[in-house]
């Protein structure tokens, strides 16, 4: 840069590529870099659908990227984690069974944050499986069809949407093993399967 500007010529900006899966932050953190929100930012996945060259000081240039997923996951439990984001359309899967494999996680993972936010009792939870967890969470919220019957869709969505929002807290799907303490908790027991 400096052999340029000495011949006169104007630098090279350094640029780089923010790339990662959908719904990561990847625009939030270039809007963050750059001080103003130039590149477009929603509490959903794929709201960048395009390449986009953002410029900040110093002349460093940002390439926001939509977000990638490889094609083929080894472990479909990555698969079902990146769907409980909202990072794997809605319409491939059956919500109602996403949600209730999420809420099964969440029983096993973090029941107190589960019951704080949908204002349960741990022996409302102990025992129950992801299909009883939605129902339950359904009632709770007064989200009834006709007959007193559960509309399970809704709650499904309504769960799942307040897990993408953070409302629920602070969760992570996937924690590493650590030296001498085994391996991390696998995917719950599911009747779904």
């Amino acid at each position: 840069m400096a052999r340029r500007q000495a011949k006169g010529m104007s630098a090279r900006p350094i640029r780089m590529m923010i790339v990662g899966i959908p719904n990561v932050g990847k625009s939030s953190f270039i809007n963050k870099m750059a001080g103003s929100k130039r590149a477009k930012v929603e509490d959903r996945p794929g709201v960048t659908r395009g390449k986009q060259w953002v410029g900040l000081q110093n002349g460093i240039e940002l390439l926001d990227m939509p977000g990638v997923l490889w094609p083929k996951f080894d472990d479909p439990l990555v698969g079902e984690h990146l769907a409980f984001t909202g990072a794997i359309k809605d319409d491939v899967i059956d919500i109602e069974i996403l949600a209730m494999r999420f809420l099964q996680l969440m029983a096993a993972q973090y029941p107190k944050m589960l019951c704080q936010r949908f204002n349960l009792s741990q022996q409302e939870l102990e025992g129950k499986d992801g299909e009883e967890l939605l129902k339950l969470l359904g009632r709770k919220r007064g989200m009834l069809l006709p007959g007193g019957e559960v509309n399970t869709e809704r709650a499904a969505i309504v769960i799942l949407d307040e897990f993408r929002s953070g409302k629920i807290g602070r969760i992570s799907l996937e924690k590493p093993s650590l030296p001498g303490r085994g391996q991390a908790p696998q995917k719950p027991s599911s009747k779904e399967e």
